[in-house]
């Protein structure tokens, strides 16, 4: 999740929505367990990258502080 969260990009002006956007370059039961758990919403299984909710932000951002890694801004 930390590593979704320091890689998310926003396309609002290409898709319309503000939400943070991560890539789907990870192992694929670690995405549907962050999916089923509302970390991250995938849509369509086909699409290479996945929504990151609220709900994932603030797990990574607790996960960032716990390890003591600076977050990006």
């Amino acid at each position: 999740m930390m590593l979704m969260y320091l890689t998310k990009f926003n396309d609002a002006n290409r898709f319309g929505s503000n939400h943070d956007m991560a890539w789907k370059g990870y192992d694929f039961d670690v995405i549907n367990e962050l999916d089923s758990e509302e970390f991250i919403r995938q849509g369509s299984r086909r699409s290479k990258s996945v929504a990151i909710t609220e709900e994932g932000k603030k797990l990574a951002k607790e996960l960032l502080d716990k390890y003591n890694v600076l977050d990006w801004k």
